[in-house]
C-alpha cells in the first residue's frame, strides 16, 4: 500500500533510519521473531480455512467460496509479502551494508523485488475488502430478501464476481505505476516493507498525489458501504427477533423469514467488517497525518503492520463465531471426520 515516508534506505556505510523497531540489536531480533511467527500463523490459518471450506460438502456455497477467496488473499500476503520483510530485515541486521534493492527504488534497480511484493500486497488488500463487501451483500439479501436468495444469490455469479473482483483489484493496485512515472516501489525505512513512493525526493508532485489517492478512496467507499449493509442487516435481525419475542408467527410469517444460519452468518459478516475496519484505521489516521505535514514514522510501521497482522485473524472468527467451522477443522485437524464433516 501507499507509504509516502522517506523513500530509501541510506546508502551503504550510513546507519538505516532508527525506528522504534529497528533502534537495537534486540528490537531487530524481536522484530524478525513477530515476522517469522506472522508467517507461520497466516499460513497456518488460511490454509486451514481453504482446507474446511473447499473439503467439506456443507461450505461449499456461495458465502464459502467469498471466505475462500478472502483465505487466498490472506494467504498470498503471508507467503510473498512477509517473506520479503524477513529477508531484508535479517541481511540488514546480518550485514555490514544493506543489499542494492534495500537502499535504491524500482527506478534504480533492474529488477527489484517490491516491483511484485508491493502490487501483491496492494492487490491482495483490495481483494480483502472487495471480498467483505460482496460477503455483506450476500448476506444482506439472506436476511432482508430470504424467499429470493437462492435464485438471486448462485455459486455461478458469486465466481463470476470473485473473478472479477480479483482482476479489479489489480488493475487498481498496478494503476498508480502505469499512469506516472513519478510513483516507484521501494522497501520502505519506516513501515519496513515494500510500499509505493516518489521518484522525486523533497518534492511531492500533486498528480502522482492524486493518484496514489485512487487506493484510500477505494478502500473507504467499499469500507462505508460495508458498514452501512450491515447495519441495515443487523437491523432487520434486531426487529425479526423483537417480533419473535412479542408475535405469534403465522406459516406465511415462518416461510419467508431469514434462517437461523442466514442470521448467525450475518453476525459473522458485521465481525469481519468491525476487525478490517479497525486493522485499516490506522493508515487512514497516518494519511491524514501525512497530508498535515507530519511524518510519523513510527506510526507507519505500527499501521502497515497492523493491517498486515489481519490476514491471520479471519480464521479466529469463523473458529468463534461458527460452531460448523470449528468442529470441521478440529476433525481435519485431528484426521477424525465424520459424516457431519467429511471430506469429500
Amino acid at each position: 500500500m501507499i507509504d509516502p515516508g522517506p523513500p530509501s534506505m541510506p546508502d551503504s556505510g550510513e546507519e538505516a533510519q532508527c525506528t522504534v523497531c529497528c533502534c537495537t540489536m534486540a528490537n531487530k531480533i524481536l522484530l524478525v521473531v513477530f515476522l517469522v511467527l506472522l508467517i507461520l500463523a497466516i499460513l497456518f490459518g488460511n490454509l486451514l480455512t481453504l482446507a474446511v471450506i473447499l473439503g467439506t460438502k456443507h461450505f461449499r456455497t456461495p458465502q464459502g467460496y467469498l471466505k475462500a477467496s478472502l483465505a487466498a488473499a490472506d494467504l498470498a500476503v503471508g507467503a510473498f509479502v512477509v517473506p520479503v520483510s524477513v529477508y531484508a530485515e535479517v541481511y540488514l541486521m546480518a550485514g555490514e551494508s544493506a543489499p542494492r534493492w534495500v537502499v535504491h527504488n524500482s527506478q534504480s534497480v533492474s529488477f527489484h523485488p517490491c516491483s511484485v511484493i508491493g502490487p501483491i500486497f496492494a492487490g491482495c488488500t483490495l481483494v480483502s475488502i472487495t471480498t467483505i463487501f460482496l460477503m455483506t451483500i450476500e448476506r444482506s439479501i439472506a436476511v432482508l430478501r430470504p424467499l429470493h436468495k437462492d435464485s438471486v444469490i448462485t455459486r455461478k455469479r458469486t465466481s463470476i464476481l470473485i473473478v472479477l473482483s480479483w482482476l479489479g483489484s489489480f488493475f487498481l493496485a498496478v494503476s498508480p505505476l502505469v499512469f506516472s512515472r513519478k510513483i516507484v516501489l521501494e522497501y520502505n525505512t519506516c513501515s519496513r516493507m515494500c510500499n509505493y513512493g516518489l521518484g522525486t525526493i523533497g518534492e511531492f508532485p500533486s498528480q502522482a498525489w492524486n493518484i496514489l489517492l485512487i487506493f484510500p478512496a477505494f478502500d473507504f467507499t467499499l469500507l462505508g458501504g460495508t458498514v452501512a449493509i450491515n447495519i441495515i442487516s443487523l437491523s432487520s435481525i434486531r426487529q425479526h427477533s423483537k417480533r419473535r419475542k412479542h408475535l405469534a408467527e403465522a406459516e406465511c410469517q415462518k416461510a419467508s423469514k431469514p434462517t437461523f444460519s442466514d442470521i448467525k452468518a450475518a453476525k459473522t459478516i458485521g465481525t469481519l467488517t468491525v476487525a478490517f475496519t479497525a486493522s485499516f484505521t490506522p493508515i487512514a489516521v497516518f494519511l491524514v497525518g501525512y497530508v498535515l505535514g507530519n511524518e510519523w514514522c513510527n506510526f507507519s510501521f505500527f499501521a502497515f503492520w497492523i493491517l498486515t497482522t489481519n490476514s491471520c485473524c479471519n480464521v479466529i472468527i469463523y473458529s468463534v463465531r461458527d460452531h460448523k467451522f470449528r468442529l470441521c477443522a478440529q476433525k481435519l485437524l485431528l484426521r477424525n471426520g465424520n459424516n457431519s464433516c467429511r471430506q469429500t
